[in-house]
């Protein structure tokens, strides 16, 4: 659990936009987080803090911001990093997942020699709201033979379930601060 002055410091950094992207939702802007140097650092090391000195093989980052902390994590921890991919984006050799969101089915990729089967990988994206997405990444990265150690996010809205739909796959959770409604 990370403290509370940490916790009102990475909120104090994040931008909340209402209305967006439609009526009623509050969107929460990681942007300004990664803008402020001392805010971006402090959520990267706190998100791999319980892997230090842990061996980890691989950070899979969920497009777009995934990317962006993913590879952050990986720097951390001296290992490689997976791009998980909205469909078609990826050049070579792809495996997939088909997954739903509260509009249709969308579906994810990542090269199909993006690890090795038994690899240690943590999971990373921005937030997580309803888990739908984190949830199908983390069924991709078992199809191929990953042992997800764990899934980090640094806003978990758990009004919406999606951390405890994810522990319901033998995943732990890591998040940094919560946020109440979506």
């Amino acid at each position: 659990m990370i403290s509370t002055a940490l916790e009102n410091d990475l909120k104090a950094a994040i931008r909340n936009i209402p209305d967006y992207p439609k009526p009623g939702i509050m969107f929460r802007d990681i942007t300004t987080l990664l803008g402020n140097a001392r805010a971006f650092r402090r959520a990267v090391d706190e998100l791999v803090q319980p892997w230090a000195g842990s061996k980890i093989d691989k950070v899979a980052g969920i497009e777009a911001r995934g990317f962006i902390l993913g590879g952050a994590m990986a720097h951390q921890v001296s290992c490689g990093f997976i791009p998980i991919r909205k469909k078609g984006k990826l050049p070579f050799k792809r495996v997939s997942i088909g997954y739903s969101l509260e509009y249709g089915i969308d579906e994810m990729e990542m090269h199909e020699d993006a690890l090795a089967k038994g690899e240690r990988v943590i999971l990373v994206d921005d937030l997580v709201a309803t888990g739908g997405t984190a949830e199908a990444a983390v069924k991709l990265l078992q199809q191929v033979g990953a042992d997800v150690v764990a899934a980090c996010f640094i806003i978990d809205l758990p009004d919406l379930g999606g951390a405890a739909k994810i522990r319901k796959l033998g995943v732990p959770v890591r998040t940094l601060i919560t946020f109440e409604g979506h």
